[in-house]
């Protein structure tokens, strides 16, 4: 069974060379990049994958983009920020020789700042990356887009090991540039934003994170976490409603 192995990218330079090492397992590993400044292009290319460039059309599109590069019977996507332990990837080998299921979860095992976080909604963060290549696609949502399975789903035991956000500054990069693709993704959708939607919105986010998922049990870096959040969400309503009351 062919293995391939899809990971968007763009100015990865941190990130690409460990991600693809993890992925040695794998038949063949697709690099397509969106644009790099830095040396991502390169240290993909110096790694053995196939490195294809595609310019940017939002997380669900380049997602699909990449997946029909994609020749392996089964494909596993991973964000270049994701690694795939080495019993993860025994398992993933085995699970698609025996092949019971059409496409599989993979829990992710996530740090915030350096700390490896139990609540706030990110653990077990199970997310649906291994698949028959011919049986899923991905929605076309320009951020927070997810794998649509045309068969039967399972888990897996291993897990992902995830490490999104290594400093304040890359909290900081990912609100501000996930609130303005989740800001036009509300725009199209018709709803309507008042100035509160973005306070009530905002509030919400930080009390489900850090009282309802128990984030407070995630010491200083759980709270720190809510708060990036709950302003994420707080800028994704005030943009939107910023948008249309311009083009009103």
């Amino acid at each position: 069974m062919k293995l391939s192995a899809i990971i968007i990218t763009r100015n990865e330079a941190a990130n690409i060379a460990a991600c693809l090492a993890s992925l040695a397992f794998c038949d063949e590993r697709i690099v397509v990049d969106s644009g790099s400044g830095d040396a991502t292009v390169a240290l993909a290319a110096g790694a053995g994958a196939k490195v294809v460039t595609h310019e940017w059309a939002g997380f669900g599109p380049q997602k699909n983009f990449a997946l029909a590069q994609a020749q392996g019977e089964w494909v596993l996507s991973i964000d270049a920020d994701e690694r795939v332990p080495a019993a993860l990837a025994a398992e993933i080998l085995s699970t698609i020789a025996a092949a019971p299921a059409d496409g599989y979860e993979i829990a992710r095992r996530s740090t915030f700042l350096g700390r490896p976080m139990r609540h706030s909604g990110w653990f077990p963060d199970y997310v649906l990356r291994l698949f028959r290549r011919d049986k899923a696609r991905f929605t076309d949502d320009l951020v927070h887009e997810r794998v649509v399975c045309a068969g039967r789903t399972a888990r897996l035991a291993g897990m992902l090991d995830h490490h999104p956000v290594l400093r304040l500054e890359d909290a900081i990069f990912r609100l501000d540039s996930y609130s303005s693709a989740g800001a036009r993704m509300l725009a199209a959708s018709g709803r309507r934003i008042s100035f509160a939607s973005g306070i009530t919105h905002g509030l919400w986010s930080f009390l489900r994170a850090y009282i309802w998922r128990l984030g407070f049990l995630d010491g200083r870096e759980g709270f720190l976490l809510a708060v990036a959040n709950a302003e994420g969400t707080y800028y994704r309503y005030m943009k939107a409603w910023l948008a249309g009351r311009h083009r009103g």
